[in-house]
C-alpha cells in the first residue's frame, strides 16, 4: 500500500507542478548559487557541496518509495561511469530514510555513485524540494543552471552535451566547434 501511495504521490505532484514538463532538464532562469549541502554519505563521510568547486554536480534529491526516483537510477550510473575521468560528480540525497534502507536499495539498483543522507528532510527543506526526483545541474562555480522535476534519462546525448558544455573548458570547445 505503500508504494502504491507513493507512485500516486509523484505522479500526482509532477502533473500539478507549474514549473516546466516531468523528466525535462530546464534551464533554471536565475542561475544562482545553489543553497548549502552538507550531508554525510553511507560510510559516514561528509560532503560538502562547495568543496566540488569546479567541478560540475548533479544533485538528485529522491527516496525508495519514489518509482521514478528508483527508474532514473541506472541513468544515473550510465552517466556517472561515462564521465568518471572528467571533472563531474553525482551526489544523489535520499531523503528522510534510514541508512540500512538506503543500502539496500542502492545495492538492489547496483548503484556506486556518492549516496547523501538527509534523514531529517533539513537539506530537501533549505533546497525547497516538492517533487520527487527533483534534480539540480550546478556548474563548476556551484551556480544552479537547470533543474529537472521527475525522472530524466540521464545517459541521453542531449543530456551529456549539456553537462559537458558546464565543464570547465567545454563552452571554449562549444564556442570553437561552432565557428
Amino acid at each position: 500500500m505503500k508504494l502504491f501511495a507513493g507512485i500516486i504521490f509523484s505522479v500526482t505532484l509532477i502533473a500539478s507542478s507549474g514549473t516546466g514538463s516531468a523528466g525535462e532538464l530546464q534551464p533554471y532562469e536565475e542561475q544562482s548559487e545553489s543553497p548549502a549541502l552538507d550531508l554525510s554519505d553511507l560510510a559516514g563521510r561528509q560532503h560538502n557541496l562547495s568543496a566540488y568547486r569546479g567541478q560540475v554536480v548533479l544533485v538528485n534529491f529522491w527516496a525508495s518509495w519514489c518509482p521514478p526516483c528508483l527508474a532514473e537510477m541506472p541513468s544515473m550510473q550510465r552517466l556517472a561511469t561515462a564521465l568518471q575521468d572528467r571533472p563531474f560528480r553525482l551526489l544523489a540525497v535520499n531523503v528522510r530514510e534510514s541508512s540500512s534502507k538506503v543500502w539496500k536499495f542502492k545495492k538492489l539498483m547496483n548503484v556506486t555513485f556518492t549516496t547523501l543522507l538527509d534523514s531529517k528532510g533539513e537539506a530537501s527543506q533549505a533546497w525547497d524540494i516538492e517533487i520527487y526526483p527533483t534534480s539540480y545541474l550546478i556548474d563548476a562555480d556551484g551556480r544552479m543552471r537547470y533543474v529537472a522535476y521527475g525522472p530524466v534519462d540521464w545517459d541521453s546525448d542531449e543530456i551529456i552535451r549539456r553537462i559537458e558544455a558546464l565543464l570547465p573548458g567545454g563552452k571554449a570547445v562549444q564556442q570553437v566547434m561552432s565557428d
